[in-house]
């Protein structure tokens, strides 16, 4: 159990180190009459023990200060009370013993402190505000030179070699960090003043010997240059490194450089460079301290090598020399490497900044009728093997959004997804694009390129418009998927990739068969698994979702507050025939949100076109206008009305809702409760 008590301390001193001390005193004989734990609270200082002097005396409790005494244990409440008495008495003790105890535990206390100061491994010097020596431990006899009973009770200034306590005393600013010279010592010194009530009472040093560290410096060099030498060492291990001193002599090779040299290591270490190669790049280098980068030599056996030799410098003078030595083969296969390494870094880049890969398997795809469905139901089997798949579909059906699907979806979802469009890229460049080529195998290649179908190794490529291939390409297409390989233009090397193809049309590529358009073994080779994407026309009840999920979209890109769209507007757009499908809707919404004024899309907002088919169809309802004359009705009767008006133009519980914002089952709900769901003509349409 917990108690606190609000005391104000009303000894004129405050708690000082005697008045604490008798706090101290008392509170030990109530913890132990009543078996608590005491302590106080003051400012921002929480539960300091009243039973140790000194964090009592730390606190700074002044006369008139309020402080909180706190109890922990059964019956707090008495020995709070008690303890506050005391706090807010005169602290008139005539108990000879209760004195003899306080004066003990002051003396304990100070033989504290005094053990602490003597035990600092840093000297510590404390004047008062006379410039009186006060404290002198054996750590400042020992840096300084002097005894402590030479200096205490003296003026610090007159006593310690360029003293500065008097000054910190009465600045009341510290010094901190300072370097000084006493006798033969150099010390670092913190200085800060001692204040009380705002007044200067002296001031304290505490100093450390850097002597040995000053001493210390002037070995510094040969470390530094040591370093130098070691560190361009390991950082060149991988290569045939040959380091020389400053006089020429070779003092270090290794084992990479034994073997590109030909040479064994007894004839080289130890001979001086200006013998062995006086016109060498390293003898020039040693001369004239700049270095020389690409230094090609010959050496046995036809090895040409190519040197980078630097001197090695300090302080500004030349210490010797370090040359790193390349077979130039294995610099010509790292130049490749890194030709590839940066063909597909450049291509990934395009791709990053193009699109980002869905978090979860065709979540881009947006659509719930029953023909998505099934379609997406065939892609997902598709995704679990490694068969090429065939996307068959109308121009902006989605046909790339389901190849994602699949990739993203199957066991190559690490791997990358290289995309082509076969249609966009000029025939006469399609081979380079898709196979890559060599340096120089044509005007314009200065370096090797690689292919689509080499960077999609251990991923997927889609091959779009894929009905759109001349009959020589299908030829060399057919041999990459029957054999798994394929050559650079203008190379010899036969190359293997491990591959998946998801190819994609919206062409009749039967009808091409029959024409000798379409290669028949290549359409069986990517016809393994078909996939048909419905046309928009197909499945109208995706409009409600698709025209939401866009014109959120597109109201977040160009930053207007759409609310939503009227069901006017909805059922024009329901009713288009819609030859551009989902990409021909996302351009009207994209226009409707640009020009539209107001926060919802009607009518007006529609493209011309589309409301004149409307209006000559007359498939457009709209409620009759109202006059300011006519009563108005409740709310309930108006939303009896338009739950039945969207039910008979929509035919089912669902596609009202997605028209008017609500859910298949509110819309449901609505309808049993005015007495609709008898109604079944809508129910009946929707079935058929």
């Amino acid at each position: 159990m917990i108690h606190a008590e609000r005391a104000v301390v009303k000894h004129e001193k405050g708690l000082h180190a005697r008045v604490a001390a008798m706090v101290v005193q008392q509170a030990c004989e109530i913890q132990t009459k009543y078996c608590i734990d005491l302590s106080l609270d003051f400012k921002e200082r929480t539960k300091v023990p009243v039973t140790s002097l000194m964090p009592l005396v730390s606190l700074s409790v002044k006369a008139g200060d309020e402080v909180v005494v706190n109890g922990n244990g059964e019956q707090p409440e008495q020995a709070v009370h008690e303890l506050v008495q005391l706090l807010e008495s005169d602290f008139v003790i005539e108990d000879v013993g209760a004195i003899h105890r306080i004066d003990t535990l002051l003396q304990d206390s100070a033989f504290t402190a005094e053990q602490v100061f003597n035990s600092m491994a840093n000297g510590l010097v404390v004047t008062d505000e006379n410039d009186i020596v006060t404290v002198f431990n054996p750590a400042a006899e020992r840096i300084l030179g002097f005894r402590a009973t030479q200096v205490v009770g003296k003026m610090a200034q007159e006593v310690i070699p360029g003293s500065r306590l008097h000054i910190v005393a009465s600045s009341k600013k510290p010094e901190l960090a300072c370097r000084q010279v006493i006798l033969n010592s150099i010390i670092i010194t913190n200085r800060t003043p001692i204040i009380v009530d705002g007044q200067g009472k002296g001031a304290v040093a505490i100093f450390e010997d850097i002597s040995t560290l000053e001493k210390v410096t002037g070995k510094l060099q040969e470390v530094k240059e040591l370093k130098e030498r070691l560190q361009l060492v390991l950082e060149s291990v991988q290569d045939g490194i040959c380091v020389l001193d400053k006089e020429g002599m070779i003092t270090y090779v290794n084992h990479a450089y034994l073997r590109i040299v030909g040479q064994e290591k007894g004839e080289i270490v130890g001979r001086n460079i200006r013998e062995v190669s006086p016109e060498g790049a390293r003898s020039r280098v040693l001369n004239s301290g700049q270095a020389a980068i690409g230094c090609i030599s010959y050496k046995h056996e036809g090895i040409t090598a190519v040197a980078d030799v630097s001197p090695i410098m300090v302080d500004g003078q030349i210490m010797g020399v370090v040359s790193v030595v390349k077979n130039l083969i294995e610099v010509q296969s790292l130049v490749d490497k890194l030709n590839q390494v940066a063909d597909k870094a450049e291509y990934l880049e395009h791709e990053l900044k193009r699109t980002k890969r869905p978090g979860k398997t065709f979540e881009k795809f947006i659509g719930r009728s029953g023909k998505i469905l099934d379609t997406l139901a065939v892609t997902e089997k598709a995704a679990e093997g490694n068969a090429n798949v065939l996307i068959r579909g109308e121009s902006g059906t989605g046909k790339e959004l389901i190849a994602e699907g699949i990739h993203y979806a199957s066991s190559r979802a690490d791997g990358p997804l290289i995309r082509v469009n076969c249609a966009a890229i000029p025939q006469n460049l399609l081979e380079s694009e898709l196979f890559g080529y060599e340096k120089g195998s044509f005007t314009g290649a200065v370096k090797r390129k690689l292919g689509r179908f080499e960077l999609a190794h251990k991923g997927t490529i889609f091959l779009d418009e894929i009905g759109d291939l001349e009959k020589e390409m299908q030829v060399k297409l057919l041999r990459v998927i029957q054999a798994k390989e394929f050559e650079r233009v203008g190379g010899e090397e036969t190359i293997k990739v491990n591959v998946r193809i998801i190819a994609a049309t919206n062409r009749n590529l039967e009808q091409m068969l029959e024409t000798g358009e379409f290669r028949q073994d290549l359409y069986y080779r990517l016809n393994v698994i078909p996939v048909f994407l419905p046309s928009l026309r197909e499945r109208k009840e995706d409009i409600p979702l698709l025209v939401e999920h866009f014109l959120h979209k597109v109201s977040r890109e160009l930053k207007k507050e759409i609310k939503g769209i009227s069901w006017e507007a909805l059922d024009v757009l329901i009713r288009y025939r819609w030859p551009g499908n989902v990409r021909e809707l996302v351009n009207i919404i994209e226009r409707m949100v640009t020009m539209a004024d107001g926060p919802k899309l009607g009518l007006g907002d529609l493209p011309l076109i589309l409301r004149e088919q409307a209006m000559e169809a007359n498939k457009v309802q709209t409620l009759p206008p109202t006059s300011s004359q006519e009563a108005i009705l409740p709310w309930e009767e108006y939303e009896k009305k338009i739950i039945k008006m969207s039910l008979e133009r929509y035919g089912s519980y669902n596609a009202a809702g997605k028209a008017l914002g609500l859910t298949h089952k509110t819309v449901a709900a609505k309808a049993k409760k005015f007495g609709l769901e008898k109604v079944s003509a809508w129910e009946k349409r929707a079935n058929e």
